[in-house]
């Protein structure tokens, strides 16, 4: 059977799958600085399996999509300023005006929390 008969979400599926176990080529993927880099990689072993995949199909299916996306550090959705959604959430847990030292050295400074008891 052709690979290149195959559904594009199928050959990067096989070429996944090829991915795993090959130390050569994950050590490549590892020192590539960028997500082009990447592809690059993807694209050559593309070639030598004959899967037929282009830069941008293997750009725009995942999971390969999402690893150029997490070697770039590029957010595919934003929100508010233009942001990147995972620097936005850098500080959720915090309280506000807490010192990266803890909750116990911006406790000292605000005053007790007020207790609601409900109107039931």
């Amino acid at each position: 059977m052709d690979p290149k008969t195959l559904s594009v979400s199928q050959r990067v599926t096989l070429l996944v799958k090829a991915l795993n176990g090959a130390q050569r080529t994950n050590e490549a993927l590892a020192q590539c600085v960028d997500g082009e880099a990447m592809l690059d990689v993807l694209l050559d072993a593309s070639a030598k399996l004959g899967l037929g995949l282009s830069r941008e199909q293997l750009a725009n299916t995942p999971p390969i999509r999402d690893w150029v996306w997490w070697k770039n550090k590029e957010a595919l959705l934003t929100i508010g300023d233009n942001k990147p959604r995972y620097q936005q959430d850098g500080g959720q847990g915090r309280q506000r005006g807490a010192k990266p030292d803890g909750p116990a050295a911006a406790s000292d400074q605000e005053p007790p929390r007020r207790k609601f008891l409900g109107l039931f």
